[in-house]
């Protein structure tokens, strides 16, 4: 099977730490997977999401950081939306992933 580069972006801090395990299970399966955190919006990242944000980087793949410096203790680069545009034209495959922002605000228990 031939190895993709597969871009997952990652508008809504909500879905961060799910996008990176997506992109942890394709980095896995042998293509090289990038996820793109945009907006500047972190979560509370865990020693988990930590760990596997080394892990796809162990694996040729990276974890972008667009409009933000990283949090404290996170390595992300850093990437500016012309380099993200030049990048992209590579990809074999765009996954928008998540929803989008929304206007309302999330419950107390989401918020975090």
């Amino acid at each position: 099977m031939e190895s993709k580069k597969i871009y997952f972006l990652l508008p809504n801090r909500m879905y961060s730490g799910d996008g990176i395990r997506s992109t942890l299970g394709l980095s896995v399966e042998n293509h090289f997977s990038y996820a793109v955190i945009m907006n500047g919006e972190f979560p509370k990242f865990s020693e988990y999401e930590k760990e596997n944000i080394d892990w796809i980087k162990d694996m040729e793949g990276d974890v972008f950081t667009m409009g933000a410096d990283a949090p404290e203790g996170v390595e992300l680069t850093p990437i500016t939306l012309e380099e993200l545009g030049e990048r992209m034209r590579e990809a074999d495959v765009i996954i928008p992933y998540g929803l989008p922002k929304q206007s309302k605000t999330p419950p107390p228990a989401c918020a975090e």
